[in-house]
């Protein structure tokens, strides 16, 4: 037998043609000139030479398919079946492509099906022609099609009606269901229908262990099924005799609610599954015009966008989680009687749609998430440079290929670490600055911006913590006024001094190396966590103001890190600590990705338990308190041996890793 396809290099196309090529068929293909190469490829997959699969150059769009008249005469009468497949398979597409390649380009495959003499017209339509019909959609039914205002369903529609007037060759209708990867290898080539949703789970799966039950979303029922149903059960019927003018639903009748789906692929996701979910149908009782009201406050549309751009979902998608068509397949299941060919239950082969989708269409694969990525060729400012964090930091960004400027107060000492950097290649820029200093601060940025002209980053990382009890701190004002200074208005004397430009490029981002102090309120830290608290806060106002001009924050709320600044308290010596590079990678997250905060999940349930249980909060910590004592320099002795660390202190702080004491 011989076939002829269009869309035969897409996603069902080269499955069904391999399904062909298993029947002894030769087979054309409609192709452009430029898919030639890709075609070659496709052939070395299935194992096919040119006499078995035969190029066709043409175009969808154009009348006969773009095909010339030697071509058609060639093909006059020796094609047996004539699939058309190439279409718009996409709900985000403009209305234009779809209008031209759905509706004009079944025409144009009907007149060259007509031209050509073929004896049997298979077409590809779509569940999507019912539109929103509300109820059972039966085989038998089109005009009863609802609700067809979106264009991926009207076009779906029109181009199936094209073939019911127009067609003069015999035909046959198929209406897959939303067509998803192979259930047996998960293979599938683009991010559609439910892979909509997958990002969300995985970002749920990164931000929440399995085991914590979330709340969702309940709606209609979507059809789903593998590419691998739609192929075997579309080849076995265009093969049966007597089927012409028919219409077959390639569909589950059974399928699985939203809120269903979204579990079965959590769970083969590993990610927490919603134990309640919420049915969007209840708030139908809201009169229409005030849902969209609301839908239309300038806040709600941009956070509404905001999240669904986070989750790369097109708004248009959401328009069908209240699906509200059944389907029958009556007519395809008495078609499919004996054959072995049936729709798999989705919870079995989830697991591979999910695996490959990670491995192979996962959007995040496609962008270059390292830190030379990001931060190659741009300025990058990093405060306390000199040692510790700073330091690490400023390893990470030279060797990543960054205009790196490093400030810090000690000449020789900075001198001493840019000379270093630059042997190991960096592109180093060192001014020394004492950024507890107001006018230093902004001598400092005058210098960076007159070299420069403006600066990407800016690692607000220079501060100074001073560990001691409020009930020795009473004559020592002096220590709040000078951590102040440093800590908070050291980092937003530059902030404001970098902004304008940042502003005026609409690009830049801050990032703030706070502590987790200022989560868990951390005794023996008051004005340090104050200073830090003071600094989170101002970020948060700025971000607000500037969301919309892509100048962002990040705030680090950095545990305990082995470095200078903790040596002169010697109990340190012997609880859990982060390294320099450690915490440095956290700072490089914190570039690559932009979040709003970076904090372990020690500081996080911290935080949640003084909002929740404060007095409990307040226990612990002064537990803590308790437990470690000042040290010699804090209450005013010069001793410098060591202090004794019983088992009990190294084992409560082996439990709250990274809190300061």
């Amino acid at each position: 037998m011989n076939y002829f396809l269009t869309g035969g290099t897409g996603f069902i196309g080269r499955f069904l043609v391999e399904k062909l090529l298993a029947r002894g068929g030769t087979v054309y293909l409609l192709v452009r000139e430029q898919s030639l190469e890709k075609l070659d490829q496709l052939r070395e997959r299935w194992g096919a030479d040119e006499s078995q699969v035969k190029p066709v150059i043409g175009d969808l769009t154009s009348a006969n398919l773009g095909i010339d008249a030697e071509t058609l005469a060639s093909l006059n009468g020796n094609i047996d079946h004539f699939f058309h497949l190439a279409a718009v398979y996409d709900m985000g597409a403009d209305e234009e492509a779809q209008q031209k390649t759905n509706i004009e380009g079944t025409r144009a495959a009907v007149n060259a099906a007509e031209a050509m003499a073929a004896k049997h017209f298979h077409h590809v339509s779509s569940i999507a022609a019912a539109g929103l019909f509300k109820g059972i959609f039966r085989e038998d039914m089109f005009e009863e099609a609802e609700k067809l205002d979106h264009p991926y369903l009207l076009t779906k529609h029109e181009s199936e009606k094209v073939v019911r007037e127009e067609c003069k060759v015999p035909f046959r209708i198929y209406r897959p269901g939303m067509v998803i990867g192979h259930s047996e290898t998960g293979e599938m080539d683009k991010v559609d229908g439910p892979y909509y949703f997958f990002k969300m789970i995985q970002k749920i799966r990164h931000a929440l262990p399995q085991w914590v039950p979330t709340i969702g979303i309940e709606g209609g029922r979507l059809n789903i099924v593998p590419v691998d149903f739609v192929v075997n059960a579309m080849d076995h019927i265009a093969h049966l005799d007597g089927e012409d003018g028919n219409c077959f639903h390639l569909v589950d009748t059974d399928p699985y609610k939203v809120g269903e789906i979204l579990n079965i692929f959590s769970e083969a996701g590993h990610a927490p599954k919603m134990a309640m979910r919420i049915d969007s149908r209840m708030f139908g009782f809201i009169p229409p015009f005030i849902r969209q009201s609301l839908k239309n406050l300038p806040p709600v549309k941009r956070l509404t966008s905001a999240v669904l751009d986070d989750m790369g979902i097109p708004p248009s998608v959401m328009s069908f989680i209240n699906y509200p068509t059944r389907f029958d397949a009556r007519e395809t299941e008495r078609a499919l009687k004996g054959s072995g060919i049936e729709v798999p239950r989705l919870p079995d082969y989830s697991p591979v749609i999910w695996d490959y989708w990670e491995r192979n269409l996962d959007p995040d694969l496609f962008k270059d998430r390292t830190l030379r990525g990001t931060v190659e060729g741009r300025v990058c400012v990093v405060t306390g440079a000199t040692s510790g964090i700073g330091l690490a930091t400023a390893e990470k960004l030279a060797e990543a290929g960054a205009t790196l400027v490093i400030g810090a107060r000690t000449k020789e000492t900075l001198d001493e670490v840019a000379a270093k950097l630059e042997e190991k290649g960096g592109n180093i820029h060192a001014y020394q600055c004492d950024f507890s200093d107001m006018d230093d601060c902004d001598r400092f940025v005058k210098t960076v911006l007159d070299n420069h002209g403006h600066v990407d980053v800016l690692v607000n990382n220079a501060g100074r913590s001073i560990r001691r009890s409020l009930d020795l701190s009473f004559d020592r004002f002096h220590d709040f006024e000078r951590t102040m200074q440093l800590n908070y208005f050291g980092s937003v004397r530059l902030i404001m001094g970098f902004a304008p430009t940042m502003l005026e490029q609409r690009r830049g981002h801050v990032v703030n190396i706070s502590s987790i102090g200022v989560l868990t309120n951390a005794p023996r830290f008051s004005s340090y966590v104050a200073s830090k608290s003071a600094l989170d806060a101002f970020s948060r106002c700025a971000a607000a103001e500037w969301s919309d001009r892509n100048v962002t924050f990040t705030t680090i709320n950095m545990p305990l890190v082995k470095t200078p600044m903790i040596a002169p308290t010697k109990i340190y010596d012997s609880v859990p600590t982060l390294t320099p590079d450690e915490a440095a990678q956290m700072v490089a997250d914190a570039i690559v990705y932009r979040p709003k905060r970076i904090a372990t999940r020690l500081g996080v349930f911290a935080q949640v338990l003084h909002a929740l249980a404060p007095k409990m909060g307040e226990i612990v910590m002064n537990t803590g308190y308790r437990m470690f004592p000042d040290s010699p320099a804090a209450a005013g002795s010069k001793s410098s041996e060591k202090p004794k660390v019983s088992t009990e202190q190294v084992a409560f702080a082996a439990i709250m890793r990274g809190i300061y004491w």
